[in-house]
């Protein structure tokens, strides 16, 4: 993975590495939807087509709950609003990538009609690598 890309602040309980990074293409991006819609969040659900990019949300209005793990925070706030942006994924989802680092990136195309970033022609992704150490 890339030097330069932004770790997520650890949220697990136990644990001392990051599981989940932006690179610096996300980070611009975001901050440009923060500017646009306030504080944002990503929830990272699973299953098929759209289903298996991050969505990324207003903060809040994604509903989580004890289905969901929170991930890591991110602090983009240069310039903005000193929120962390959240990281989610489901909990069942999360026992399947439990073993891999998650680095969400952007592409150009349009993803779901959901997250904010559709309308800029471009969507995240998430590349992701079996960590080296155990979990």
């Amino acid at each position: 993975m890339p030097d330069n890309r932004l770790d997520a602040a650890v949220t697990l309980p136990g644990e001392d590495f990051s599981r989940v990074a932006l690179t610096p293409e996300a980070v611009e991006l975001l901050r440009k939807l923060w500017r646009r819609h306030g504080p944002l969040m990503f929830h990272q659900s699973g299953g098929c087509c759209d289903g298996s990019s991050p969505m990324c949300f207003p903060a809040g209005e994604f509903i989580t709950g004890d289905s969901d793990v929170l991930l890591g925070l991110f602090d983009i706030s240069e310039g903005l609003q000193p929120e962390p942006l959240e990281f989610w994924m489901s909990r069942e989802q999360f026992e399947y990538w439990s073993h891999t680092h998650l680095t969400v990136d952007v592409v150009a195309g349009r993803g779901s009609g959901f997250s904010v970033e559709s309308p800029e022609g471009k969507r995240f992704l998430i590349r992701s690598a079996l960590m080296d150490w155990p979990v």
